[in-house]
């Protein structure tokens, strides 16, 4: 009987351990995919934004705040400096409530 169990534990083992390691990296391509979806909706409304806020020569309290927040979440899923030029331009923009 131990046998028994200690082959069916070899065979089923490996085999459970390889559906493991597959369902991970489908779960970790799905991951890969919404980040990458975050980041690029967070850029586009990055740009818009500075677009807006530039062309009106101005910027709320609130207007700021929030860009620097979606800046942060853009750059720790791996966004590119080209938003860092961006904020620095907002960033000099007056400030009025």
């Amino acid at each position: 009987m131990k046998e028994l169990l200690l082959e069916t534990y070899t065979i089923i083992l490996p085999i459970l351990l390889g559906y493991i390691v597959w369902l991970l990296k489908q779960q970790k391509k799905s991951r890969d995919a919404n980040s990458k979806g975050t980041m690029l909706l967070l850029r586009v409304q990055l740009i818009e934004y500075h677009e807006e806020w530039s062309g009106r020569g101005y910027i709320t309290k609130h207007g700021i705040e929030n860009f620097i927040e979606m800046y942060d979440a853009y750059h720790a899923l791996g966004g590119n400096g080209m938003v860092t030029h961006l904020l620095e331009e907002v960033q000099e923009l007056p400030i009025k409530n």
